[in-house]
């Protein structure tokens, strides 16, 4: 069983910027994942960080998820050994991990953000093939010139 908690990136178009909305699911035993942020705010075309804080994990998974649509494997990562895999669905994007003696994170690095990123981005302690739950869906609208 899975406990969901929400964070959201919005990056206001009429700034000129792009909404990214994020979505982090955590499990609900003793290993626990939240979001560092519930808000942040970032230009398009620039590199945003979306970071999670988690008590321990043996691997670590990144989804998007369109509106309308299947949620979408990105990356794996497999703290013990030091591994990570992407997916290739995205070239722009990359991952760090964090420890300190009080918490772990890990981010997942977008690079050059755009509008078309606008999805629901969550982090996993386990594999999720299906996420349900009360979720937000943003509606994107491009600049106009």
């Amino acid at each position: 069983m899975f406990q969901y908690q929400y964070s959201h990136i919005i990056l206001t178009p009429s700034e000129t910027k792009t909404n990214i909305s994020l979505f982090f699911a955590g499990a609900s035993n003793a290993d626990t994942i939240t979001p560092d942020k519930t808000e942040e705010f970032a230009a398009e075309g620039s590199n945003v960080k979306i970071s999670c804080s988690y008590s321990s994990a043996l691997s670590l998974l990144w989804y998007r998820q369109y509106p309308g649509s299947a949620s979408e494997f990105l990356v794996l990562i497999v703290d013990s050994v030091k591994k990570t895999q992407i997916s290739g669905v995205d070239y722009r994007l990359t991952t760090n991990i964090r420890k300190t003696e009080k918490q772990n994170h890990v981010d997942l690095i977008m690079s050059s953000a755009a509008v078309s990123d606008s999805a629901l981005y969550y982090c996993a302690l386990r594999p999720t093939v299906t996420v349900t739950g009360n979720t937000r869906t943003l509606t994107i609208h491009p600049i106009s010139n």
